[in-house]
């Protein structure tokens, strides 16, 4: 079980930091930024990592570059949401890469959902024969992006702690 955010010093949230700029950054180099041995800065990484701080690496890919710069949030409507319903919705959308991000949501409706594609036309291929066939979906409104102006997968770090 992950230990709380209280159990962490400043050294461990400036690995953390550092490693989510540059995660290919080498331990050697790590420890210099954080004036700590090789050793000592391993030691850290491996403890961060055991207490699920640091769930995995994976490299940013250009979307430009690999056809798939189109974006869109679809809004989904189940058209119930009972538990069985829920479950097997969300059982199905994970196993489809096309979609990015799915995230249960409080209001007008149950889903979002992140989908980068190519164009419109593979957009609508997947929304006649992906979205629309997940289980319970009842309504779905999609949202294509004009320009993207930030994306990140960085979490906003505590700058102030022990």
């Amino acid at each position: 079980m992950p230990t709380q955010i209280s159990t962490l010093d400043r050294i461990d949230i400036k690995i953390l930091d550092i490693l989510q700029k540059d995660g290919k950054i080498s331990n050697v180099k790590l420890a210099e930024e954080v004036n700590l041995s090789a050793t000592a800065a391993l030691a850290r990484v491996q403890k961060l990592s055991n207490d699920g701080y640091i769930l995995g690496y994976e490299a940013k890919l250009n979307p430009e570059l690999l056809n798939s710069n189109f974006v869109v949030f679809v809004e989904i409507l189940l058209d119930k949401t009972t538990p069985n319903v829920l479950d097997s919705f969300s059982d199905a959308v994970v196993q489809y890469p096309e979609i990015m991000a799915c995230h249960m949501i409080s209001g007008g409706f149950d889903f979002l959902v992140k989908i980068r594609c190519a164009n419109m036309e593979e957009f609508r291929r997947i929304s006649g024969q992906i979205l629309w066939q997940l289980p319970g979906v009842k309504e779905t409104r999609s949202y294509p992006v004009m320009e993207v102006i930030k994306d990140s997968g960085r979490l906003n770090l505590p700058t102030r702690i022990k």
